[in-house]
């Protein structure tokens, strides 16, 4: 995810116009390449990974929690589908966020909410590559492999990745197939007969009335995590021909795709195996598989799996590292998490930085927590994109776009809410998990000010003070 500076700041690329036109970068992505683009954001660790865990959260009927997430993302999709449109820029709900509250604390937590979002979906991903995925290989202590998981991508970081749109579209060719293999394999087995359609109708909440609501709600708050990455998408505004009509139409169809396949791989799996044998499972699609088609080689497609999570952590490790170096660059964190490596011009401080709290992450918490910690922060930024989208009707442009109808967003409010409040019956530790990642973000943001309290005090007594830019005022 790119995290250029806003226009106006120093070092920031002109303005963009209100029309997506005028952009230094080249616009290279037409409607098929944006919508595998879309498709390959959403697609990775959560449906790889989380789905044994949400049948344990629900029982048999895994389908429906896929079923309510599907409707919940299509209504946080129509109010990015508006406010991308409307303002073709990257910076995703931060841009939005501060076009509609004026509030830079706002701001902050929320580009900061994103970030931590990435990290706890990298530490997911993390623990997924460690489970039984990578049991089909070597037998090594889970924790151990995470580690070792997150240390090795934030070589490759430093290093410099360099990616593009096109080598995007062959992994999520790639993890796709996964999928699709296993709807297939799902389907043959239950014409030849095996599959217990019984098991579709099955609750197991731990109890009836409230007690059911809310286990389906956090079933849903947890199969929502698969749903993410579409957000990410906003971000190629600037590299997109005609975003205003090209993000919309990109946005929906990719969340509908990727919606279709969850339902039919949850469909297929609680058919074909039991939500007692899911749940217990790291890899359960790996279960579905040996249990579709025994003659299958499980090597192969944990090696699909493996290279799914592996692709989803790399992208949120670059998206959160270039996150955080552009918050510093905006003086928003301490300037020194701005800071590059000489040679290959990769953010050292901000990928050391999120390095750091990703083992933290993958240490000490398991795939479903730290899932649903991804979820629950993105809730939170969902609510108030959703918020914004109706704030920012009274900000009139003068092109046309796209304009979701106002119960859309008011509903995708209200449902973000619903599923990030504790009616969704989430553990207490994702709360907490939460919290600690938001005061690391404070405290940054309180040594931040301090600085530039002290700088500008410097400054009006007549000490030298470094520009930005590294020169002398």
């Amino acid at each position: 995810m790119r995290i250029p500076r806003p226009p106006g700041a120093p070092g920031a690329p002109p303005p963009v116009p209100a029309d997506g036109g005028g952009s230094p970068l080249r616009r290279v992505i037409g409607p098929k390449l944006l919508l595998l683009f879309v498709v390959g954001d959403i697609l990775g660790t959560g449906i790889y990974a989380t789905t044994g865990k949400v049948a344990g959260k629900i029982g048999g009927a895994l389908w429906l929690p896929f079923v309510i997430g599907f409707l919940v993302a299509i209504l946080s999709a129509a109010s990015y589908a508006e406010l991308v449109g409307k303002y073709p820029r990257a910076a995703g709900a931060a841009l939005y966020t501060h076009k509609a509250f004026k509030i830079p604390f706002l701001t902050f937590i929320t580009a900061f909410m994103v970030m931590c979002s990435g990290l706890a979906s990298a530490s997911a991903a993390a623990r997924a590559f460690g489970g039984d995925y990578m049991a089909e290989f070597v037998d090594l202590p889970p924790t151990l492999v995470a580690v070792v998981f997150v240390l090795a991508l934030a070589v490759l970081n430093l290093r410099g990745v360099s990616e593009s749109v096109r080598t995007n579209v062959v992994l999520t060719v790639v993890e796709l197939s996964g999928l699709l293999l296993v709807i297939g394999i799902g389907v043959f087995a239950v014409l030849a007969g095996d599959g217990q359609p019984a098991r579709l109708g099955e609750f197991d909440t731990g109890g009836s009335g409230y007690a059911a609501l809310t286990g389906v709600l956090g079933a849903t708050a947890l199969g929502f995590f698969a749903f993410v990455g579409f957000e990410d998408s906003v971000n190629m505004a600037e590299e997109t021909r005609d975003p205003a009509r090209t993000f919309p139409r990109a946005i929906f169809l990719g969340v509908a795709v990727t919606g279709t396949v969850y339902i039919l791989v949850a469909l297929v799996s609680s058919l074909l195996v039991d939500h007692h044998t899911l749940q217990g499972s790291s890899g359960p699609l790996l279960e579905v598989v040996r249990v579709g088609w025994s003659g299958f080689p499980p090597r192969l497609f944990a090696l699909i799996a493996l290279f799914a999570v592996t692709n989803s952590a790399l992208i949120n490790l670059m998206m959160a590292s270039r996150l955080c170096y552009g918050m510093a660059n905006e003086r928003i964190l301490p300037r020194a998490m701005a800071r590059v490596l000489p040679r290959r011009r990769t953010p050292v401080v901000g990928i050391v930085f999120t390095t750091v709290l990703t083992v933290a992450l993958a240490s000490t918490g398991e795939i479903a927590g730290l899932g649903d910690t991804a979820a629950f922060l993105l809730l939170c930024v969902f609510a108030l994109v959703n918020v914004a989208v109706l704030v920012l009707r009274r900000d009139h442009v003068t092109h046309h776009h796209f304009r979701a109808p106002t119960a859309l967003p008011v509903l995708g409010a209200v449902t973000a809410l619903t599923l990030a409040s504790p009616l969704a019956d989430r553990p207490a530790d994702v709360y907490v998990r939460a919290g600690v990642l938001l005061v690391i973000g404070v405290a940054l943001w309180v040594v931040n000010r301090i600085a530039l309290g002290g700088a500008l005090r410097a400054g009006r007594n007549g000490v030298d003070v470094p520009r930005e830019d590294g020169g002398r005022p």
